[in-house]
């Protein structure tokens, strides 16, 4: 059990949320008016609770942490604002607060998992959490409350102010993700970081990276080496391709666990397969081995699954990519599988299920799935059809939301945008951000439901700049659509709180698109 923070201070916290603020009970610090209610955060909190005035950062603020394990966001937020302001920013274990000082806590008052309190007094700003998730949250909230330039590490010399309140802060759902194909166009590790850095900052909190298909196979299987060797070489329209070491994959697994991002790996099965059947003819029905594959076409491949060494080659594939996958999950894919006759997909899908399962890991797998005889820890994700989606309902299954029309973040913005795919519709900003999961489709309710994931396949996406166009700011929406309940969400708010974060993706370096339908701060 964690140490429960002390009594005293919480009558603190309590008396701070009625607005008396720790100046009741320390000697007061100056303050400048400054409006917590008008800060642009993305997502929505839960509930915010103005105070009208503001806590000062300077050369004296110091930072402290209740349990010694917070001692790493201490030194990274010290860090963070160091870079900004010139000054050095001591850290130490501490019980409580006290004047001028940034104070982390663990605390069991908390009940929900990723959930905090942000507390701001012109005395001191106390972030307390149930878990490490909170505490890092709730840091990506403070950094929104900080002037934009620090996203840049640009310098100022000045007192920083921070905005008083209190933020009550959970998510509504538990999984709130994006997909980035790196099969289509191969992207390095430092394109895959990048990416995280930018879902971490708006609290996503899982990475679904798809890993193989028709095009080429990214994700090296010792003990089948072919799969990379050959079918890693090359991509749409002929390119090089690429692929990740298994120690790659450990770095980027490594570096997401640190933003608090759990990686889903994806090995697309039993269609979409044609670089791991060029790679061995053996997983053909016929023995022989097709040509890498450069187009774009989808349903014409498929394992052969009435032979006993497709299996074989899925343990193999799936043990070895869950010794270095730390999270719950594993993809099977399952989609677009026209190749695959039904009497054939049934039995091919139960059977890799076991497999996954024997690995003590949950199946993921896209709508079609729910045709197999799914078990209670299966999670259908929901792309088109919604009578699969309710189909996996009714067999015990989770759904997790990912319809094409509205999450699909390869689809373009307008018929001028030069990037992107049109076959599931045009989603402008507005279209990507004013719909609910709850009420999408009939027959899957809340309770249904384990959250929302983007997806964004890269047929026509090559660099890591034309993927940042794609994802933002449509990707800030499907956000605060997993975080941020239903019934507190608006566009004609949302817009506004986009618009000002024009200069904090200007200061991230992100090229974004500058969509018609928010009145960007030019």
């Amino acid at each position: 059990m964690k140490p429960t923070i002390p009594f005293r201070f919480l009558m603190i916290i309590m008396s701070c949320a009625f607005g008396l603020g720790l100046g009741s009970c320390v000697k007061e610090r100056p303050s400048v008016p400054k409006d917590l209610a008008q800060e642009a955060l993305i997502p929505l909190p839960q509930s915010v609770h103005a105070t009208g005035v503001s806590f000062a950062i300077d050369k004296d603020t110091k930072i402290t942490y209740q349990q010694p394990d917070l001692a790493i966001f201490a030194t990274d937020l010290s860090e963070y604002l160091g870079k900004s302001t010139g000054f050095k920013f001591s850290t130490k274990e501490a019980n409580s607060p006290t004047v001028n000082t940034i104070h982390f806590a663990l605390v069991d008052s908390i009940a929900q998992a990723e959930g905090y309190v942000l507390n701001i007094t012109p005395e001191a700003i106390t972030l307390i959490a149930k878990d490490h998730a909170g505490i890092f949250y709730g840091m990506q909230t403070l950094h929104q409350l900080l002037p934009a330039q620090f996203e840049a590490g640009l310098m100022t010399k000045d007192t920083v102010y921070v905005a008083s309140g209190r933020i009550l802060d959970f998510p509504s759902y538990s999984y709130r993700g994006a997909m980035l194909d790196v099969v289509r166009h191969f992207f390095t590790v430092e394109d895959v970081k990048r990416y995280i850095d930018l879902l971490a900052s708006y609290k996503i909190n899982k990475l679904h990276l798809h890993l193989s298909d028709d095009q080429g196979w990214r994700i090296e299987i010792k003990s089948w080496p072919k799969l990379t060797e050959h079918g890693g070489s090359t991509e749409v329209g002929g390119g090089v391709g690429g692929f990740y070491t298994q120690e790659d994959y450990k770095n980027i697994v490594a570096y997401a666990q640190k933003h608090f991002i759990t990686i889903v790996p994806e090995i697309d099965m039993p269609g979409h397969t044609n670089a791991a059947l060029s790679s061995y003819p053996e997983l053909n029905c016929d023995g022989k081995a097709p040509k890498l594959y450069t187009g774009t076409r989808v349903g014409f491949s498929t394992l052969c699954t009435e032979k006993e060494i497709t299996y074989t080659f899925i343990d193999d594939v799936v043990r070895e990519i869950l010794a270095m996958t730390p999270g719950p999950y594993f993809h099977i894919g399952g989609d677009e599988s026209h190749a695959t006759p039904l009497d054939k997909y049934i039995p091919f899908i139960n059977r890799v299920q076991a497999i996954v399962k024997k690995y003590d890991k949950k199946v993921i797998g896209w709508d079609e799935i729910a045709h197999a005889d799914l078990d209670s820890t299966v999670v259908v994700q929901f792309w088109a059809q919604e009578e699969n989606a309710v189909r996996g309902i009714k067999k015990g299954a989770k759904v997790l939301m990912s319809p094409a029309k509205r999450a699909y973040l390869d689809m373009k913005y307008d018929s001028l945008t030069k990037t992107g795919l049109t076959w599931a519709a045009y989603i402008e900003v507005d279209q990507g951000y004013t719909w609910s999961l709850e009420e999408y489709a009939e027959g899957v309710h809340q309770e249904d439901i384990i959250g929302v994931e983007a997806p964004l396949w890269s047929e026509t996406v090559s660099t890591i700049d034309e993927v940042e166009f794609l994802a933002f700011p449509r990707l800030m929406g499907i956000a605060e659509i997993g975080w941020t309940a239903a019934a507190k969400r608006s566009w004609d708010h949302y817009k506004l709180r986009l618009a000002k974060h024009q200069v904090r993706l200007d200061a991230k370096k992100v090229h974004y698109y500058k969509s018609p339908k928010v009145p960007w701060n030019n």
